[in-house]
């Protein structure tokens, strides 16, 4: 269900241990999603580093061009560097990262499986309760949220608005640990998009698009009404 703003500030999640930095992002993938991610964030107050699939000199005049004020860094920094981390690479690839990488973080699945890039992959085409259920498995100790997978890049960059702003598009947040899901509806807000709690990690499976060219936009309202039907 839709939350208010007021609410996720008064619910402040806090990690096992310590207090969740969230004013750090991590961006694992350096394609044309994590870069627009990226550059939303670094407007929007975030200290962003990126990763791409190498040495972060690869990637750095990228970053630079596309998303500057983010650093350029491996996947390892990446992980030192935020406790809130984007998984943006195409879905297949997730297997390819450590399975304890991500351990204590809260993990924000923004993939997709899409054949023409993934291949053809039973386990995700087959997921029942989703992808994102097959990435926690790989990721066990990781605490997973569905999430910023609703929106192309361009949309991403073309649909924020302020904060009560009419026409502000929502996006859902699915997990299971609920102070994760609390810290990623904070970061939805901050990037311009209206926080929608979508319940857990099965329910990720209403947030996966239906493989339009263009992904389609819905308010807090018409997001809630999806993910509960």
């Amino acid at each position: 269900m839709a939350v208010a703003v007021g609410q996720l500030t008064a619910e402040a999640p806090r990690a096992t241990t310590r207090e969740i930095d969230d004013r750090r992002l991590g961006i694992v993938g350096a394609g044309k999603f994590g870069t627009t991610l990226a550059r939303a964030a670094v407007a929007a107050g975030y200290d962003v580093a990126i990763s791409g699939s190498g040495p972060a000199d690869n990637i750095a005049l990228t970053i630079d061009v596309l998303a500057r004020g983010a650093h350029p860094a491996t996947t390892d920094e990446v992980v030192r560097h935020a406790d809130v981390i984007v998984l943006a690479v195409p879905t297949h690839r997730f297997r390819e990262l450590q399975s304890d990488l991500f351990a204590g973080k809260v993990l924000i699945d923004a993939t997709n499986y899409w054949p023409p890039v993934d291949g053809d992959d039973p386990e995700l085409a087959d997921a029942p309760a989703g992808t994102s259920t097959i990435v926690q498995q790989h990721f066990p100790s990781a605490r997973l949220v569905k999430s910023l997978n609703q929106l192309g890049y361009h949309q991403l960059e073309e649909n924020q608005r302020p904060r009560g702003a009419p026409g502000r598009t929502a996006i859902g947040a699915a997990g299971d640990d609920q102070l994760a899901v609390r810290t990623v509806m904070r970061l939805l807000d901050q990037l311009g998009f209206d926080a929608v709690d979508a319940g857990p990690l099965r329910n990720g499976v209403a947030l996966e698009p239906d493989g339009s060219p263009i992904a389609t936009t819905y308010s807090a309202e018409q997001l809630d009404k999806r993910i509960s039907r």
